[in-house]
């Protein structure tokens, strides 16, 4: 696995225990083909890569494009001909932002592409890369993702931070997704690993969708973690994305559809507000 130091990859090492061994950019460096090669070198037939490595400072991407092109799209691209060479199987994560936001019916991954920032571009060419390496890699595309600790700096553990200092917080109501608690996101990517490993596996080759299942926007979600710790909801007050202009657009709505995954004979990730609950008190 690499992007072990990550929330995702946190999680990933804790669920799998001994079936996961996590590697840091210092002992992987995804950017520079040498440095996969002599990390995974000894990898075989069964063995799984699960590529978490990501450049996901969405903002600074818009004035850094070299570095999160060479993370988000270089880096998949040579692990994908790595594990095509070794025969070892490759799933890599995406994005809710390859997607324009412009929907509003959960996305299937067929759907049409059309990133607006540069994260969701160079996500985007991740992806194409990632194909065009090792045509078994499965890529799962995933949105909103957390932890949800009290001192996190996700969303939710940001929400936890200021409901402990200010009176009102304002958080937008015109952006639309499926909150996806990491935990779930974690063991729903072992139970992949599982399967695309195996000779007759149902997702090798696909690109599918991972979240906790429904919707809401970020207003909803504040409210509920407002709910969760005890605090007035009524604190949360609705604003615009216009009144809170932000170098990288955001999508508009990018709620994912679980379809495939099911159809994939994957287990569907619970309600998001379900999930919240279990990350706020306790992570199960």
């Amino acid at each position: 696995m690499t992007g072990v130091a990550g929330q995702l990859g946190t999680q990933l090492r804790v669920r799998g225990g001994s079936r996961v061994r996590g590697l840091t950019s210092a002992q992987l460096d995804i950017t520079d083909p040498v440095s996969v090669y002599e990390a995974l070198g000894k990898l075989g037939p069964g063995d799984v890569v699960i590529n978490c490595a990501a450049y996901t400072a969405v903002d600074n991407a818009e004035s850094d494009r070299s570095t999160a092109a060479a993370v988000n799209a270089e880096g998949p691209g040579y692990l994908a001909e790595h594990t095509a060479r070794t025969g070892a199987s490759l799933i890599h994560i995406s994005t809710d932002y390859v997607f324009p936001g412009s929907s509003s019916r959960p996305l299937e991954p067929g759907d049409p592409t059309g990133p607006d920032s540069v994260y969701g571009a160079t996500k985007l060419a991740g992806e194409q890369a990632v194909r065009a390496g090792d045509p078994s890699a499965t890529i799962v595309r995933t949105a909103w993702v957390y932890t949800g600790a009290a001192n996190s700096a996700d969303f939710v553990g940001t929400m936890r931070r200021l409901e402990r200092e200010r009176d009102t917080v304002s958080v937008v109501t015109d952006q639309v997704g499926s909150p996806t608690y990491s935990g779930d996101l974690a063991d729903g990517l072992l139970e992949l690993a599982g399967q695309v490993s195996g000779p007759d596996s149902v997702a090798a080759g696909q690109i599918l969708h991972a979240t906790n299942a429904g919707s809401c926007s970020w207003f909803d979600l504040a409210q509920a973690v407002f709910v969760e710790v005890g605090a007035d909801p009524s604190r949360v007050l609705p604003t615009t994305s216009a009144e809170f202009p932000r170098p990288a657009p955001r999508p508009a709505y990018s709620v994912l559809s679980g379809r495939a995954w099911q159809v994939a004979e994957l287990t569907p990730l619970r309600d998001w507000r379900a999930a919240l609950t279990a990350a706020v008190h306790g992570g199960e």
